[in-house]
């Protein structure tokens, strides 16, 4: 079932603010699929989700392998019956205020500060379509 990415439904909303691990998909050199389990958060009003990850990760490696344009990614979520993907072009942020805005963004999803990493980033994705049942 489709939603809208930037107007979802208060059922699809409310699944990506409960505590779910995720997974990242993004593609290897030869086209292959990488799938992570990462954690997700979902900005509808900005039309992101991000990711933070080290800038050293395999992931952060193929967003940046795609070029100025970014790479095609989903992130997915379940439990039980209910599922959730959202899909779009992400990119790679360092800026400091783009990473410490993604960590408090983690932190009231996840309910704990992520870990210190001095060579954290974010993986932004502008989403440009959003499926599931939840």
């Amino acid at each position: 079932m489709a939603h809208d990415v930037r107007d979802p439904s208060p059922e699809y909303l409310a699944f990506w603010r409960e505590y779910h691990l995720c997974t990242l998909t993004t593609l290897r050199p030869d086209g292959t699929p990488h799938v992570v389990p990462v954690c997700v958060t979902y900005d509808p009003e900005a039309g992101l989700a991000r990711v933070i990850t080290d800038g050293g990760s395999r992931k952060v490696a193929h967003v940046r392998a795609a070029g100025p344009e970014g790479a095609r990614v989903a992130v997915c979520q379940m439990h039980r019956a209910r599922w959730a993907t959202l899909e779009g072009r992400a990119t790679v942020r360092t800026e400091r205020e783009v990473v410490e805005d993604a960590e408090r963004r983690h932190t009231e999803r996840y309910g704990r500060e992520p870990r210190a990493n001095p060579t954290r980033v974010v993986i932004e994705i502008a989403l440009d379509r959003a499926l599931g049942r939840a």
